[in-house]
């Protein structure tokens, strides 16, 4: 199959250092996936304030822990990461199964960690940080060593 607009929309959002990998990581994910099975980009971006709800999910509002990374902690907060799901026959399916590790295999291709590699498993994530530790990446953020007129910081 090939990429959706939504998926692509997602991934031009990511940190120019790695958008084009992960766009190619993408396009080869929907080519080696069978008719029917198609992976779906959920996110790339994330704000402060999205991270700070879904880490308060399950401890201080109702629902399933989904992360354990609050507002800054989070690689989604500085566009270098994504989250995925495959969509079977159009419905949304978390199952880690063959199709789901053929999509892993080729983004792992492409340079990116993989959150189901990780002591607290995070199937749908990938990231890739060129090297750069979180503390790394933070203390860049809080400097506003952004690349000139964006909120990208510089790698």
């Amino acid at each position: 199959m090939a990429t959706d607009s939504k998926s692509m929309e997602r991934l031009n959002l990511l940190h120019p250092a790695i958008r084009r990998s992960a766009i190619d990581a993408y396009a080869e994910s929907c080519r080696v996936t069978p008719v029917g099975v198609h992976p779906f980009i959920t996110e790339t971006y994330r704000s402060f304030e999205r991270s700070d709800a879904l880490y308060a999910q399950g401890r201080t509002k109702p629902g399933q822990i989904v992360s354990n990374a609050r507002g800054g902690q989070s690689i989604h907060n500085y566009y270098l990461a994504l989250d995925f799901v495959l969509q079977v026959n159009g419905v949304a399916k978390w199952d880690v199964n063959a199709n789901w590790m053929k999509v892993v295999a080729v983004f792992k291709k492409y340079g990116f960690e993989w959150g189901g590699d990780w002591k607290f498993k995070d199937y749908p994530h990938f990231q890739k940080t060129m090297g750069l530790s979180l503390k790394q990446i933070q203390a860049k953020y809080k400097d506003k060593d952004f690349i000139e007129g964006t909120n990208y910081i510089k790698i």
